[in-house]
């Protein structure tokens, strides 16, 4: 009887020898791959965010080519981690940049599109993710700055 146990017990200290060593090979594994995963995400994240900056930059500039009264409503999918987003300037000053600040796991990353018109808008409130109906409209006056003619953003 006293064998017989101490064969029992063996047997469970060898399966929990062996499933210890088991996890301790999977645990490095599963971290990395929520590291890729972590790092995929972030990189997916700056490619809409630039995809979603090119296409105000190009509603801008077919607008601004138009000249005053030219408008254009467009729907732009705002990605996930966007923080803030500037229209001409980081000031929301008249400029050639739309620029969206997005967090990253290594921190704040500014993906910018230029545009050769003058713009200018306001749309620090479409920072959250979703989709959001932008209106781009020719201006001979700039409401930020009056002497200079541009393209005006803000949320519909």
């Amino acid at each position: 009887m006293k064998n017989h146990r101490r064969i029992r017990a063996q047997s469970s200290f060898e399966l929990l020898i062996t499933v210890s060593f088991g996890l301790i090979v999977l645990l490095p594994i599963v971290a990395l791959a929520f590291i890729q995963i972590s790092t995929s995400s972030s990189s997916l994240a700056s490619i809409e965010a630039q995809a979603a900056a090119s296409k105000l930059a190009n509603a801008a500039t077919s607008v601004g080519t138009q000249g005053y009264p030219a408008r254009q409503l467009i729907l732009v999918q705002m990605p996930p981690s966007v923080q803030n987003v500037y229209v001409g300037t980081l000031q929301n000053g008249v400029g050639h940049e739309i620029i969206l600040v997005v967090s990253t796991t290594a921190g704040s990353s500014y993906i910018t599109a230029y545009t050769p018109i003058n713009v200018s808008g306001s749309l620090g409130g479409i920072a959250a993710q979703g989709s959001y109906l932008i209106n781009v409209s020719a201006q001979n006056s700039c409401p930020s700055s009056t002497a200079i003619p541009c393209v005006y953003m803000q949320q519909s």
